[in-house]
């Protein structure tokens, strides 16, 4: 027996057993390319059902019958050599040597009719949207390389199985099928009959689940995490009660006098900032640096250098992209290869423009600045097309990463700004997944802003310590927020959103540079 096969456990369970049997639709998977399969229908419809025939079965012997056929059709029957088109109405011949049946006319009627003759050559029949004249049903299909997974809602539901597809495609990260050739080539270099290869393939990808439902580890957890809190609570207490017996309550009233009267008025306003840029950084993974050095530039204090607006935004950023990274990797958006290429090339490239910023003058950096805009002028258009135009090619994944890694991290510190518009979109155009893309990057932009800042302070030390809080605070109120929001937001929407977003950004470092003032 096929070790895939062991689905067909019931359940004991009488209510499990009960809901199983409401949907007594049994799954297979065929292999049309040895099937003859005839769609009736040239229309909206007709296109829909061979796009799903074709893409999950390139080879698939198809014919078409339709009086009136849509060009889109046509043009994806010219990919596909064993696909034929009869531009003419329906004839009782068209049945011929056919073993599947698509009606895909909107007319009951004469499904009704085609239905009964093909029902006398024993050909399965499948009405487009009549699930009462179905012998089965075409479910959406979520594929991931050799990984292929149908929905049905017993007919039900359409809609339903399309938002269970969609939550399904983003749940598998890109690298499934990386996995699935690996465990194919351990599967076939296991020794022993199928219970012992059996066992030992259960033991290899238990790590897949993360053994988090382990007992006795979940168990020792929830307590370890219980005594902390237990703990932490317990130790504020006992602070309390020994400032208020042993400092004077006029002492601790002019003590706080005094911290308001230090506390900038503009606080406030740092707070506001500092919310924006990570709510827009969060949910797109970028922008964060370019908005706030903006805002840092822009309030006009006085002997304020690129140095100390960049190392100001990246202190502030140590926090931002600590805390968004922890819900990142709570959400599963990280791939840890990814952020380990990006990761060193990305901290030496941020040592190397910390030290620039802080010694190279500040016209040497503005012709800098536009060189990078017109590269994330470029990206940021790439984007869009690559958002908006439909292709099932896959797109070739970015090699170089490294390279891209370093002027990252370089062109980050010098400018205040970039690691996003140019790691993060490089990665998205290069053909990464934008949640895993937008996530590894942040992670490791954590650590690349450690680097930067240890450099600033080193170079320059640490200024406008009020300014940096008010823009923590803002931004590590906003980081879960914006990344619940990113996790929401469709990935063509989000790829248009990233596209629009750094096109404006390029632009506008653009008109600053080149326009009179």
């Amino acid at each position: 027996m096929n070790p895939e096969a062991g689905s067909g456990v019931l359940s004991t369970d009488p209510v499990n057993n009960q809901q199983l049997h409401n949907n007594k639709l049994f799954p297979v998977f065929l292999k049309l390319e040895t099937m003859r399969v005839v769609v009736i229908g040239g229309g909206k419809i007709g296109l829909e059902k061979i796009t799903a025939v074709l893409s999950n079965s390139p080879a698939t012997r198809l014919v078409l019958v339709a009086p009136e056929i849509l060009p889109e059709i046509l043009e994806l029957g010219k990919q596909f050599s064993q696909v034929e088109f009869r531009q003419r109405a329906y004839q009782t011949s068209d049945l011929d040597d056919a073993d599947i049946l698509i009606m895909a006319t909107g007319n009951r009627q004469l499904s009704e009719e085609v239905k009964e003759q093909a029902h006398k050559r024993n050909i399965f029949v499948n009405v487009a949207d009549t699930p009462d004249l179905c012998d089965f049903y075409l479910g959406s299909i979520v594929k991931k390389g050799d990984l292929k997974i149908a929905i049905s809602t017993n007919g039900k539901s359409p809609t339903m199985a399309k938002r269970l597809k969609e939550v399904l495609h983003d749940a598998f990260p890109p690298e499934t099928q990386e996995v699935l050739e690996n465990l194919s080539n351990i599967r076939g270099n296991l020794k022993g009959d199928l219970e012992k290869k059996v066992k030992q393939l259960n033991a290899i990808t238990s790590i897949m689940v993360g053994k988090h439902v382990d007992p006795p580890k979940s168990v020792y957890r929830r307590i370890a995490v219980a005594s902390l809190y237990s703990f932490a609570v317990i130790s504020l207490m006992i602070v309390g009660y020994l400032i208020s017996t042993f400092v004077p309550s006029y002492t601790l009233r002019n003590l706080a006098g005094r911290l308001f009267e230090n506390i900038d008025r503009n606080l406030l306003l740092y707070i506001t900032g500092g919310f924006v840029a990570q709510m827009i950084d969060g949910a797109l993974g970028m922008a964060y640096g370019v908005s706030v050095t903006t805002f840092l530039l822009s309030l006009g204090i006085p002997m304020i250098t690129p140095a100390v607006a960049s190392a100001s935004m990246h202190a502030s950023e140590i926090f931002t992209t600590g805390s968004s990274s922890l819900v990142y990797m709570r959400y599963k958006n990280i791939n840890m290869k990814l952020f380990r290429k990006l990761l060193l090339p990305g901290a030496i490239g941020a040592v190397f423009g910390a030290v620039a910023v802080s010694f190279i003058s500040k016209e040497y950096i503005k012709l800098v600045r536009p060189l990078v805009a017109v590269y994330t002028l470029t990206l940021g258009i790439l984007i869009i097309v690559r958002a908006i135009r439909v292709s099932n090619r896959k797109s070739k994944k970015i090699r170089h990463i490294v390279p891209v890694a370093a002027a990252g991290g370089f062109l980050d510190s010098v400018g205040g700004g970039g690691w996003g518009p140019i790691v993060t979109t490089s990665l998205i155009v290069g053909g990464r997944n934008l949640r895993y893309a937008v996530g590894s990057s942040h992670l490791a932009k954590f650590f690349v802003a450690i680097i930067s800042t240890i450099t600033f302070v080193t170079i320059i030390g640490l200024q406008h310590w009020q300014i940096i809080f008010g823009l923590i605070i803002g931004s590590m109120v906003a980081a879960p927020i914006s990344i619940y929001f990113s996790n929401k937001i469709p990935v063509k929407a989000g790829l248009i959103l990233v596209g629009t977003l750094v096109v404006i950004v390029s632009l506008r470092i653009l008109i600053l540079t080149f326009l009179p003032r």
